[in-house]
């Protein structure tokens, strides 16, 4: 027998998934920032991508791992200030009613909320691929430190 709640959570899973957000866990419980679905759109005028609006909540003194996302990503401030700073940038802190952009494929190396007592609030919209993740975790090497590459020898 179906229930409400197992027809919502099939429902909302393939969303979820479309977001990269099926492990994240709440921000209080130490893990990665609340994201909260809000909407997933294709785009005619758009072949092959869709847009996704979802709000994300960071508790106070929380920050997000580094990250990219593999599409475009408009970001605003809702609540609170974060701290943020994109590869080869510097960090900037945005208040309420602030926003940025980062282009695809940018390393996010600082998300912050520099707050010990109010969480932070985004409304991230994303243009992405319909199967793309709307987060990916940085690889080991894609640190601050650059990787340099191997001298062959002659």
């Amino acid at each position: 027998m179906k229930t409400p709640l197992k027809h919502a959570v099939r429902a909302l899973l393939p969303f979820a998934m479309a977001l990269g957000i099926t492990t994240a866990v709440l921000a209080h419980d130490g893990g990665e920032e609340q994201v909260q679905p809000l909407m997933k759109q294709s785009l005619p005028d758009v072949p092959g991508k869709n847009a996704l609006m979802a709000m994300v909540t960071l508790a106070p003194g929380q920050s997000a791992a580094p990250h990219l996302h593999p599409g475009s990503i408009f970001a605003y401030v809702l609540e609170g200030d974060v701290v943020s700073q994109l590869e080869g940038q510097e960090a900037h802190t945005y208040a309420a009613g602030e926003s940025w952009y980062e282009p695809p494929r940018t390393h996010h190396l600082v998300t912050r909320n520099p707050s010990t007592s109010k969480p932070a609030k985004l409304l991230v919209w994303a243009i992405v691929a319909p199967q793309e993740p709307i987060k990916l975790p940085l690889p080991r090497s894609a640190s601050l430190t650059p990787v340099l590459p191997a001298i062959a020898s002659h």
